[in-house]
């Protein structure tokens, strides 16, 4: 998974690659022309045959097959493509089919850009250093800024011509080698009821959570407070007495301040009031930990959002400061405008000694609480650390 935060640098990474993309995209789709041209045979056969419409020939199958593979690498590792695959060798040889001629496109393009560079830079030379005019004359300043006006032009229509090939690219993998419709619509129904029994699970080990809190903190207290006050009662010394009370008071201030960190950890009223960036500088305050927080976000994500983003932070920052041995936590909640509309990414680091384990309780209850909202959740914590807590989490 991307780490929150990383969406603008891997954008960056992924314009850079792409011209390397297309380069081997317009070599594969020559490669797929002459697989297709060698597989026409075998599939004339096979259609001409009684049944033979049941199936792709085997050795047609298997070229397509390891083919439609490699182009999903290439999408992978250039553009970023990793979305899942359903096909077989029917579907896999009607990709290759398709994108034949969207890679060729893209090797033109690419072949355009070069040209023009090349022509820049011959111009370029000839009017500025070597002095080697057309005709002996030096070109007029209208001509110089009408070329690279020009020049300019084209190369932002090759660039988006780039950028629309890419796209045509990652389309034409996702109709023919993804997942059909109602394939989809299955598995997002069974997505969609693993996550309501996470829900559940979730809400019942926060309440187990509550209560055991309530258990060993307030209701102790409260015990401890009725002690003493009996206690006050049946002093038969006044000095006894007023000591008993005193006691009892202090008592009782205890037991408020552990009422108040129970609702806290329930729910902060700020979270609700002033956001949840309010909410995290409160985590900060309260943290045994030094913790600084970078706050992208300029507005309020929707409700269900800022309350899982919270509950990601809090719980990764109370973790780090009881079982890590850190000496200090960063926290980073940032913005950014994915393929789905507006993410909200989180992202929490401790300098620990790592070795978290993301099926325990507390992390485990973290990702039922952001699958529930179609996020995903990462936690990366090898041995020696550090601990990488991270969440994106959709606004849509």
């Amino acid at each position: 998974m991307t780490g929150p935060g990383d969406g603008r640098g891997g954008a960056s990474r992924r314009l850079l690659k792409a011209p390397a993309g297309l380069l081997l995209g317009a070599a594969s789709a020559g490669a797929g022309l002459v697989l297709l041209a060698a597989a026409a045979p075998f599939m004339a056969y096979a259609f001409a045959s009684p049944g033979g419409r049941r199936k792709v020939p085997g050795v047609a199958a298997t070229a397509a097959m390891a083919a439609a593979r490699l182009e999903r690498r290439r999408l992978a590792v250039f553009f970023g493509y990793r979305e899942a695959a359903e096909f077989g060798p029917g579907r896999a040889l009607a990709y290759l089919a398709l994108r034949a001629p969207i890679g060729l496109l893209g090797g033109a393009v690419l072949f355009l850009i070069a040209y023009g560079a090349v022509m820049t830079a011959g111009l370029a030379v000839s009017w500025w250093i070597t002095g080697d005019y057309l005709d002996g004359i030096p070109p007029e300043p209208w001509i110089v800024a009408y070329t690279g006006i020009a020049g300019a032009v084209l190369l932002f229509v090759a660039v988006q011509g780039l950028a629309g090939v890419v796209a045509l690219e990652r389309k034409i993998a996702r109709r023919c080698l993804g997942p059909s419709p109602l394939a989809a619509y299955e598995r997002r129904i069974a997505e969609l009821s693993v996550s309501r029994a996470e829900v559940v699970d979730a809400v019942d080990d926060e309440r187990r959570r509550i209560e055991r809190d309530l258990h060993d903190g307030v209701q102790q207290r409260l015990v401890a407070l009725g002690m003493l006050i009996g206690r006050a009662r049946r002093a038969g010394d006044e000095e006894r007495a007023r000591e008993l009370l005193r006691q009892a008071h202090e008592e009782s201030q205890r037991a408020l301040a552990d009422l108040r960190e129970v609702a806290w950890r329930v729910y902060p009223a700020a979270l609700d009031g002033e956001g949840l960036r309010a909410a995290l500088e409160t985590v900060a305050e309260r943290s045994a930990l030094p913790v600084a927080i970078e706050y992208e976000p300029g507005g309020r994500a929707p409700h269900a959002v800022e309350t899982a983003a919270y509950f990601v932070v809090c719980e990764a920052v109370t973790n780090a400061a009881k079982h890590s041995g850190a000496t200090r936590v960063a926290v980073r909640v940032s913005e950014d405008e994915g393929t789905g509309g507006r993410m909200i990414g989180v992202r929490i680091e401790d300098d620990g000694g790592g070795g978290a384990d993301p099926a325990g309780g507390g992390l485990a209850g973290l990702a039922r609480r952001v699958a529930a909202l179609d996020g995903a959740f990462r936690v990366d914590s090898p041995p020696g650390g550090p601990t990488v807590v991270a969440a994106e989490l959709p606004c849509a």
